[in-house]
């Protein structure tokens, strides 16, 4: 069914700067091109800009990311009302508290039901797998990745005729070499106080977060120092979210290695594709499994080889020793290794790998592509009778 003068609503917790939060607002700017109406019940946040750029509506909901059970029982009546009031013609729910309400909201008004699995979550006990499997109670069960969809059918088997594998996507036109004026990238490199075209940068983004590797960095790092490798900067680029303890940590363990000034936080950055652009080298140690692993897609539709983590789908981004290399996660010695490895192939040899890392973002990895088969799954859903 033509998804033309449809009204799509998509729940998710915030509007921050995630993985998931910016997947929904590339599906809204999709939905808006295709003549619908593009609906995001949210409590709010970062991208609420972008959200309303691409012609998308913010429906605010400040109780949406609870998980009180009261509180999502009363969204479901919520989310309920807003359907009959706004003619919404499919939910789409992007994590586990909300999409409770929504599913029970969907449910109770005969809608079709999307979930997007953006992460792996594991269950302890019966309880928590239960609250887990909301996320594998759609229509369609969309999975970020290959690895995901291993999971998801592992943790909920009775939900594997309904996966749908679309791994998120990286907007190529944005994340572009030629889309990035050197003004763009001098200034973030004055704003971090680095000199452009000075040593090389290895770029480490993400939110500051311990599975993110952070600590591993910089004991990497200190091995690099050690071993009589100094030529290069690393940089930390992205928000603490309010954890100030992890942060003073870092900052100990960097001057405790001697690594003040080597390696500095830089917060988040509203211009990431300038981040890559300034980069030499981008490294994703996570010490636990990522779902997808937007860093490695990202720096690779920049043409910079990336360093990622051997558990999670990383893997099915990166191809070791092609496109970028892959480590074991938590080992400081093999991420030193690798990095070492990259800064000795020089600026071509970083550029060749650079170059086959971008020709399989292309070809796997696009905005457009998780659009088109998202959309194409909403079609589904709503060219069949309920």
């Amino acid at each position: 069914m033509p998804l033309r003068g449809a009204t799509i609503l998509q729940v998710i917790p915030h509007l921050a700067a995630g993985g998931a939060e910016r997947t929904t607002i590339e599906v809204a700017e999709a939905l808006v091109a295709e003549g619908a109406k593009a609906l995001v019940v949210s409590a709010g946040g970062r991208l609420e800009k972008e959200l309303n750029r691409v012609g998308g509506e913010l429906i605010r909901l400040e109780s949406a990311p609870t998980k009180n059970p009261l509180e999502i029982s009363a969204n479901a009546g919520r989310i309920a009302k807003l359907v009959t009031a706004r003619k919404i013609s499919l939910i789409h729910a992007r994590s586990r508290a909300p999409a409770w309400s929504a599913l029970w909201a969907a449910r109770r008004t005969r809608l079709p039901f999307v979930t997007t699995y953006h992460g792996v979550y594991n269950a302890k006990g019966s309880l928590k797998r239960l609250y887990n499997s909301v996320m594998a109670r759609g229509d369609k069960v969309i999975a970020n990745s290959d690895y995901t969809a291993r999971h998801i059918v592992q943790e909920h088997p009775w939900a594997a005729d309904r996966i749908v594998t679309i791994h998120r996507g990286v907007d190529i036109e944005k994340f572009s070499t030629d889309a990035i004026a050197p003004a763009r990238r001098d200034g973030l490199a004055k704003a971090w106080k680095l000199e452009a075209g000075a040593d090389p940068v290895i770029l480490l983004p993400g939110r500051l977060t311990g599975w993110k590797g952070h600590r591993e960095a910089i004991a990497a790092a200190a091995r690099l120092m050690s071993g009589g490798v100094a030529n290069w900067r690393m940089v930390f680029a992205g928000d603490p979210q309010g954890r100030n303890g992890y942060v003073d940590e870092l900052k100990q363990l960097i001057a405790s290695h001697g690594l003040d000034g080597r390696v500095v936080m830089v917060g988040h950055c509203d211009d990431m594709p300038a981040a890559f652009a300034l980069s030499d080298i981008v490294i994703a140690p996570s010490n636990e499994a990522e779902a997808f692993g937007r860093v490695a897609a990202e720096a690779g539709a920049m043409g910079i080889p990336a360093v990622g983590s051997s558990i999670g789908a990383q893997g099915e981004i990166i191809v070791d020793g092609i496109t970028g290399l892959i480590v074991p996660p938590a080992d400081p010695a093999a991420l030193s290794t690798a990095i070492s490895k990259l800064l000795a192939l020089g600026p071509d040899g970083r550029k060749a790998m650079g170059q086959a890392a971008r020709e399989r973002v292309l070809a796997r990895f696009t905005t457009s592509a998780l659009q088109k088969a998202t959309l194409s799954v909403y079609e589904g859903l709503l060219g069949q009778a309920r």
